[in-house]
């Protein structure tokens, strides 16, 4: 999973927790820009000498920035990878995984994997888990969205990625800043083919979810 610098970072903590319930290991690339972005959206720091003390204060957080909303315990589930280590396992295709999640990914990594510029291990690993025709999932997260940005969209499509652009939806039900972040978590996963349990899913019946909350 990559974690790129566009704001959003609530979403990439919604999927990394799910992910981890699911019983999935997972190996973590969070780029430059995300540390500052992560600092400015959450208060938290992320540092390569302390990263699994700062990813467990991270995820524990909840949408609101509140802490404590969550217990996470990461274990062994998680491998941290610094961005700027191009000789990481990832980086080789012969490095085994199942696919790989961009959330959220601003419009400069999705020009960085559309073009195969490889600039850092999350692009470069974008583009290895393209070659190995993997399932990749970019949850981009930007408004509104140029021409060039929409082309580099139209060429991971093409690539055979999955763009799955960070739009909170209201049919579930929602009624929480969380609910909205996990609703888009969720989609993400759906994508990948994770199981999770993060939203009420449509079932044909109009109104049911502010029936099933005691709204009428």
């Amino acid at each position: 999973m990559g974690v790129s610098g566009a704001s959003g970072t609530p979403y990439a903590a919604a999927v990394l927790r799910a992910l981890l319930a699911a019983g999935e290991a997972v190996d973590l690339v969070v780029s430059r820009a995300a540390r500052l972005t992560l600092l400015d959206e959450t208060g938290a720091p992320f540092r390569d000498a302390h990263w699994r003390a700062d990813l467990t204060g991270w995820l524990e957080q909840g949408a609101d920035g509140k802490p404590g909303a969550f217990t996470v315990e990461t274990g062994d589930a998680v491998r941290y990878w610094p961005a700027g280590d191009l000789g990481a396992g990832p980086s080789s295709g012969s490095y085994p995984a199942k696919g790989m999640l961009i959330v959220p990914a601003s419009t400069a990594a999705v020009a960085g994997v559309a073009l195969g510029l490889s600039k850092d291990l999350l692009q470069r690993t974008a583009s290895v888990t393209l070659k190995e025709r993997r399932p990749l999932v970019v949850a981009v997260r930007e408004s509104p969205l140029t021409g060039p940005t929409l082309r580099h969209l139209v060429a991971l499509d093409e690539a055979g990625a999955v763009v799955a652009p960070a739009s909170p939806a209201f049919y579930a039900g929602a009624r929480d800043l969380q609910q909205l972040v996990d609703f888009v978590a969720g989609r993400v996963l759906d994508a990948a083919g994770v199981p999770h349990a993060l939203y009420r899913r449509w079932n044909g019946e109009l109104g049911a979810a502010a029936r099933l909350d005691g709204h009428s």
